[in-house]
């Protein structure tokens, strides 16, 4: 493994299990200080436990990333413990559950945009000025394909996912001068616990879910946590702005 990410400090919200952990194990294991944002303690701490016990550097940070002084918090220790940041991975969300616009209730479709966009505005706003204050680096969000197309089942979800695109770009457009990359993650199916529960609850589904897949399987978790690591060193500095899929070719025929 190689060590492009040596002596930064990222965050990762959301990184107790999933795509999210994944990225943190890899971001140690290529030399970087990982700051694990989420709810669940047990998990967070169980996460640093691992990576610590294979000679990285992690420190969890309870963290709840739809209110905001709990965002401005994760930021606050990173910089006060570790004398900076240098990236993030803002991959907390969560799903919706299928239904259609006439059907949702309000404070349901608040509470998935909270989740899956108002986080990830709290996230940018808090962790750009100190990137910049650090001298500048990479920040991933994940949007998923839900951010490019639509699903009359999903609604807040894609919504929020959509807003994640254009909240990508235009923080891109931001804070280009001031040596800050922002990029959207457009990921397809991706063999999670969540998934694997998907599967197991409801075979079928999971299996027509599948078959829409180009490739006819789901990403493994290191597959998105290796392109996520690229993205944020510092060999793709002119990627910035883009919402770039990772789908197995799941969006090109749409």
């Amino acid at each position: 493994m190689s060590n492009r990410l040596e002596s930064k400090v990222i965050i990762v919200t959301g990184g107790t299990s999933g795509m999210g952990s994944a990225f943190a194990r890899r971001a140690a294991s290529e030399g970087a200080t990982v700051l694990i944002g989420a709810r669940d303690k047990q998990r967070g701490e169980t996460t640093v436990a691992e990576i610590t016990a294979e000679g990285g550097t992690a420190l969890f940070v309870p963290t709840d990333v739809t209110v905001e002084e709990e965002v401005a918090n994760l930021v606050d220790v990173a910089v006060k413990e570790f004398g900076g940041l240098h990236g993030a991975f803002n991959n907390a969300g969560g799903g919706d559950v299928p239904g259609a616009i006439r059907n949702m209730d309000a404070s349901f479709w608040n509470s998935v945009l909270a989740l899956n966009l108002t986080s990830v505005f709290y996230s940018l706003k808090h962790e750009i000025p100190a990137i910049v204050a650090s001298g500048g680096g990479s920040i991933v969000n994940n949007a998923s394909v839900l951010g490019v197309v639509g699903d009359p089942g999903v609604v807040a979800y894609s919504a929020a996912k959509h807003g994640v695109v254009g909240l990508s770009r235009s923080a891109a457009l931001d804070a280009a001068k001031e040596n800050v990359r922002v990029n959207a993650l457009v990921t397809g199916l991706v063999d999670t616990p969540l998934w694997r529960g998907h599967t197991e609850r409801d075979p079928e589904a999971a299996r027509a879910m599948l078959n829409l897949q180009p490739t006819g399987r789901a990403a493994d978790e290191d597959e998105i946590a290796a392109f996520t690591a690229f993205l944020i060193s510092d060999e793709s500095p002119f990627i910035n702005g883009a919402a770039l899929a990772i789908d197995g070719a799941l969006t090109s025929g749409v």
